[in-house]
């Protein structure tokens, strides 16, 4: 097919489905580790189904439960099952807050006696069923209830909830964003007692926000939100206990609590304390029945100490453990008492994620980037450390789901250049591979695939990426470019940037196509080429690579960008007077730097959702990479964009939304000021009542219609 005869990819088509890939929704793995089950849904019908596979046949056995058959029920979100899988939690009707935080109306359906049960006639958050099956912990209005789904009575829990002053249960604002977790309770295993963290919100300054909506008037939404320097909520850590109704508080003097987890051990629960500069991390164990407070572990580092997901407790207690001290991220074992035991896996790569640990084969399994930074991979490990074998052999990004006995996993994997495919693999030897040590053997079947989309791309104008990397201020940094289908070295081409570089962030990855992917398809098309680098602080190069940028946020980062720039036009085929970058958030405000402090280097710039002071964010994100700003004024100070909008010399397209409970408008508008105060001419546009993404209706098309006119019109 001749250039000429093909599409070139349209905005509106990045957005309205065209591009859209099959998937495996919702998939969780049954009890017996051969089944497992997805979320289903009929576009022709809109009936949602949750259906039951066969692992070893992939064959659908039987529907569980259908929206056809629920009353009131007309779509699912998402499900859980009870312990015991004969009762589902069904979320509904959510009504975003935040992130990650949602408000939803909440049911739970009995199988065994066909019963459909509304938790509350209120929306509620975070709802969990007890280990037992037969109750539901849930927050509503900064307090914690218990339901009974048995009785159907509703017994409340906390009673001193009240907004922007106390929350029991679910995460403030901060927590939320930074620690990325919501539901701050747990069930005890016996079903006991429920820990949970309270926030003491009333000594954090507040934040106000108009929303316009339709009504004559504005609201103002206010909501507690520390900055960086001002106070953070005091958090407390409790347990409530089900058969007396009583609260008892653990007292341990913690800054910050952002993990709780109880162990096999039924009265132990352990829980992460941080300080302020966030450079130690403790493990604390607390028994509930004796009250004894004691240490596990501690984790320090010059910079800061990262908070995961990855601990992990086998059936005696021991515990895995991932940590950074060797240099790069690694899973370690500790004894129950907190000794560590071994490391388990080692070597100038990162663990990336902890899957989990099959107790019958003493196997440990996980992601990491042994095959590149770029790349990921499935692996396993013995608990010994040793046998470490690689699962999946397709190059490019691999995913791993796995059954509840650890026989079977569910392969998301793609690159560059394919689009998601979903496949079934064994972790097991048996008569139907040739060799099982080979990881190609260990593919069954394909699931799920999405050939169907590579054949509708075969009628547009496609240039997929090329990877490479570009030495940049004595670091090899990686690279991806994307030059347009008819690109012919003899001639020079306009150079757009893109980059995020927040820290441990990865913009140049071996994986398929986003939104912004298509984007700079359409572009490709008109023309230009398109180019990433992930510079210093970013992720999965080691931790000295990724806290280069310690108390000095930006300034590293832009210097590589700059550099980045100035090395590639000098490459035959890109015109050096024609260079642009853009970014969102992070990326925003690194846009704006290189706009400023480099522009002898860019013409042109996009800044969308730009951080323009770093004393305008949070404090649990900008203290862990800054510290504070009574500490390091000149780290915020010296790199800010506010001081130096005089040098201002190309085109700015400046962008946000006004509704922002993230990075705030406040810094696009005391951003504008200062460029109206240097008499410096720009371009900018707000979204009314649009948060930090900014999407909902046409929004996503008019703003990248105006991106793409800003590229076509100044570069």
């Amino acid at each position: 097919m001749s250039f000429a005869q093909q599409k070139t990819v349209s905005v509106e088509e990045i957005y309205d489905g065209t591009f859209r890939t099959k998937g495996m929704d919702v998939l969780r793995s049954r009890n017996n580790g051969t089944q497992y089950t997805l979320l289903n849904y009929d576009r022709s019908s809109k009936i949602q189904t949750i259906d039951l596979y066969q692992y070893e046949s992939l064959e659908k056995v039987e529907t569980l439960l259908s929206t056809e058959d629920l009353d009131g029920i007309s779509y699912m979100s998402s499900y859980s099952f009870s312990d015991d899988e004969t009762k589902v939690l069904l979320a509904t009707e959510l009504k975003p807050i935040y992130r990650r935080s949602s408000l939803g109306t909440y049911y739970v359906y009995d199988f065994q006696s066909k019963e459909l049960i509304k938790i509350s006639e209120n929306q509620i958050q975070e709802p969990s069923l007890s280990p037992d099956g037969s109750k539901v912990a849930y927050g509503f209005e900064n307090n914690l209830y218990l339901f009974d789904l048995r009785s159907k009575n509703t017994t409340q829990m906390t009673f001193d909830g009240k907004k922007n002053h106390i929350i029991n249960g679910i995460t403030d604002w901060v927590y939320e964003e930074e620690f990325s977790f919501v539901r701050a309770f747990q069930w005890s295993p016996q079903g006991t007692h429920i820990a949970f963290l309270r926030f003491d919100e009333t000594e954090v300054p507040e934040f106000s926000m108009p929303i316009y909506g339709d009504d004559l008037y504005p609201q103002i939404q206010t909501f507690k939100y520390p900055k960086a320097g001002e106070n953070n909520a005091e958090v407390s850590l409790h347990l409530y206990e089900l058969s007396s109704g009583s609260v008892s508080k653990i007292d341990v003097d913690a800054y910050y609590i952002p993990r709780i987890k109880w162990k096999h051990h039924p009265d132990e629960l352990v829980f992460q304390t941080l300080n302020r500069h966030q450079n130690k991390l403790v493990l604390y164990n607390y028994n509930k029945t004796t009250k004894e407070l004691s240490v596990l572990h501690t984790e320090t580092d010059a910079a800061y100490v990262d908070v995961n997901d990855d601990l992990t407790f086998l059936v005696d207690d021991s515990f895995i453990w991932t940590s950074e001290k060797d240099g790069y991220n690694h899973l370690y074992l500790h004894d129950k008492s907190g000794k560590q035991k071994r490391q388990l896996t080692s070597g100038a790569w990162e663990v990336t994620s902890y899957y989990g640990y099959d107790q019958k084969n003493k196997k440990i399994f996980f992601q990491s980037t042994a095959e590149g930074s770029i790349n990921r991979d499935v692996y396993s490990v013995g608990i010994n450390g040793k046998g470490l074998k690689r699962l999946t052999s397709k190059e490019g990004f691999n995913r791993a789901s796995f059954s509840a006995d650890f026989t079977y996993f569910i392969n998301t994997h793609s690159n560059a250049t394919t689009p998601p495919s979903y496949s079934l693999y064994t972790t097991a030897t048996n008569n139907r591979l040739k060799d099982s040590n080979s990881a190609q053997t260990l593919m069954l079947k394909t699931v799920v695939e999405n050939a169907a989309l590579l054949d509708k791309l075969e009628d547009y104008s496609i240039s997929y990426k090329e990877f490479s990397t570009i030495e940049v201020n004595g670091n090899d940094l990686n690279m991806w470019m994307i030059k347009p289908v008819d690109f012919d070295p003899s001639k020079k081409y306009p150079l757009l940037m893109f980059q995020y570089s927040g820290p441990g962030s990865q913009s140049v990855s071996n994986s398929w196509m986003g939104g912004n992917d298509y984007w700079y398809q359409l572009l490709q098309s008109k023309g230009y080429i398109i180019a990433c680098v992930d510079g210093r602080g970013t992720g999965f190069k080691g931790r000295d690579f990724k806290k280069t940028t310690y108390l000095q946020l930006v300034r590293y980062e832009s210097d590589d960008q700059i550099a980045a720039a100035e090395k590639l036009s000098e490459l035959p085929y890109i015109d050096e007077d024609r260079t642009a970058i853009w970014g969102w958030s992070f990326g925003g405000d690194m846009a704006m730097h290189c706009i400023l402090k480099g522009n002898d280097v860019f013409e042109a710039a996009i800044s969308v959702a730009p951080v323009t002071s770093w004393r305008f964010y949070d404090t649990i994100y900008t203290e862990r990479f800054m510290r504070t700003p009574q500490e390091n004024p000149e780290g915020y100070d010296l790199n800010s964009p506010l001081n130096y909008a005089d040098q201002l010399k190309g085109k700015l397209l400046l962008v946000h939304g006004s509704a922002d409970d993230n990075v705030h408008f406040q810094n696009t508008m005391r951003m504008v000021e200062e460029l109206v105060q240097a008499n410096k001419q720009f371009d900018w546009a707000v979204y009314p009542d649009k948060n930090h993404g900014i999407y909902g209706g046409k929004t996503r098309v008019q703003l990248y219609t105006k991106m793409t006119n800003f590229i076509l019109n100044n570069l």
